[in-house]
């Protein structure tokens, strides 16, 4: 059990929610174990609870990552190794919604800090379609109103947080007022270590509001509806293949639609994402002449990601984005 624990307060058990991570290195291997580090040991649910623990936590935590470089976050399964792992460390972090087999483990774990990010900001609800979705439904009549599935698999709403700088700024907050609160002996490097990474997530938020001002159409298409956020902040509507699952199949009805919504709206490419197949992306390209690229929903970091950090890879998004929607 980690010296750490006995730092923790009263009020941290069961306070803000948040997520977590460590550093790269920790969580691209399996065999990081937690607990006995001599450090704040932290069990990060994905990359990007991960990255933000990394950040705020710097040298006084220990993160490992339950979900491996490569792995498709929403089809992890919790093992028993992963399980014990949970009861030795010191907090949880994790997103509440997008990884059932997580959510039931720390539901069921003695663990005492349990950081739930979804709390720590507003969840909406998002289908195939997002952004400013009714203007645009209006704009083309009765021929939008295909199945807009909200996945059922994600009641509580759409739970891609991170790519909204805005939000995963928020959530970094409270992830900084978690960590003070569990480990107060190092509270003024977790304030610190926070407010710099607010103050990088707000520079990337203008450089896509300036990026994205002067274009000449709104919509972009993905295979997974994971950009239903980002499409909020930026005015933009994300008109997805499949819905918040990226293993879901569309229907033909949603394929037609959406060779209908690409020469209406002059979409010129079909964005496929790093840990999922590019098939239906690649086919939905074919049938209607446009090119495709990758738009990464940034659920993990793997050699053929277009950088090495969260922060990267989203400037790599933008770029694919201002050339897709005609930026200048």
């Amino acid at each position: 059990m980690n010296v750490r624990r006995r730092h923790i307060s009263a009020v941290a058990l069961t306070a803000v929610a948040a997520l977590g991570f460590g550093t790269l290195t920790a969580c691209s291997s399996d065999s990081a174990a937690a607990g006995d580090t001599g450090t704040f040991d932290v069990v990060a649910s994905f990359y990007p609870m991960a990255f933000l623990a990394e950040r705020i936590g710097g040298e006084h935590v220990h993160v490992t990552s339950l979900t491996q470089p490569g792995q498709e976050p929403h089809d992890l399964e919790i093992s028993a190794r992963q399980t014990a792992q949970l009861e030795e460390s010191d907090a949880a972090l994790y997103l509440k919604g997008l990884q059932p087999s997580v959510d039931e483990a720390i539901g069921q774990s003695p663990i005492a800090t349990k950081i739930d990010a979804s709390a720590l900001t507003t969840l909406e609800e998002h289908g195939t379609e997002a952004g400013h979705g009714e203007e645009h439904g209006d704009e083309h009549g009765d021929e939008h109103d295909h199945d807009h599935d909200h996945d059922h698999d994600h009641e509580g709403g759409d739970p891609h947080i991170w790519l909204d700088p805005v939000r995963y700024a928020e959530v970094a907050e409270g992830v900084g007022k978690a960590f003070q609160k569990a480990d107060p002996d190092h509270a003024a490097d977790y304030r610190a270590n926070t407010a710099t990474l607010v103050k990088d997530l707000k520079a990337l938020d203008a450089k896509f509001r300036t990026g994205l001002a002067d274009r000449t159409t709104d919509v972009f298409v993905t295979t997974h509806a994971a950009f239903g956020y980002l499409a909020e902040r930026y005015g933009l509507t994300e008109e997805a293949i499949s819905g918040l699952d990226p293993d879901t199949e569309p229907s033909g009805a949603r394929v037609k639609d959406l060779q209908k919504i690409a020469k209406e709206d002059g979409v010129t490419t079909v964005f496929y994402e790093t840990l999922v197949s590019d098939k239906t992306a690649k086919t939905l390209a074919g049938d209607t002449g446009l090119r495709t690229d990758v738009l990464d929903p940034v659920e993990g970091i793997t050699d053929h990601s277009r950088g090495e950090d969260y922060f990267q890879v989203m400037e790599a998004n933008l770029t694919a984005l201002r050339t897709a929607l005609g930026a200048r």
